[in-house]
């Protein structure tokens, strides 16, 4: 996996508007941020200046307006962010991480079974592949 540029959690809220969005303009940007966040349109505009230095998004200039489309997908983003996690604080480890959300309760019945499931698609894959 190629290395991607290190997103902070303030750009990572501007990537997912460009993620859905792309290609998308400053003021369209600035109308959807400013109503969930308390941003002002400066800040938006400083993170979006960020996020193309570290080639995360590039940008076409249209008249007066620059309009900006990802460089970094988002799947991959954020297989990088899991991988890391993982890495932190799991030592690379998914087991560990699954058996801590499950001896502490933090995972229900319902998603339990969406994993056997998955678990077991994922089994049936690799029989017919031997």
């Amino acid at each position: 996996m190629k290395h991607l540029p290190q997103i902070s959690e303030a750009e990572y809220e501007i990537m997912k508007v460009i993620w859905k969005e792309a290609p998308i303009n400053t003021n369209e940007v600035t109308k959807q941020l400013v109503q969930t966040t308390d941003w002002n349109p400066k800040t938006i505009q400083t993170l979006l200046k960020r996020l193309t230095q570290k080639g995360a998004v590039t940008y076409t200039k249209e008249g007066r307006v620059f309009v900006y489309s990802p460089l970094v997908q988002e799947e991959d983003y954020l297989k990088q962010e899991n991988a890391h996690f993982l890495n932190r604080f799991y030592n690379g480890s998914f087991s560990s991480l699954l058996t801590h959300f499950i001896r502490d309760n933090q995972i229900s019945q319902e998603d339990l079974n969406q994993l056997k499931d998955i678990l077991s698609q994922q089994g049936e894959k690799e029989d017919s592949h031997g």
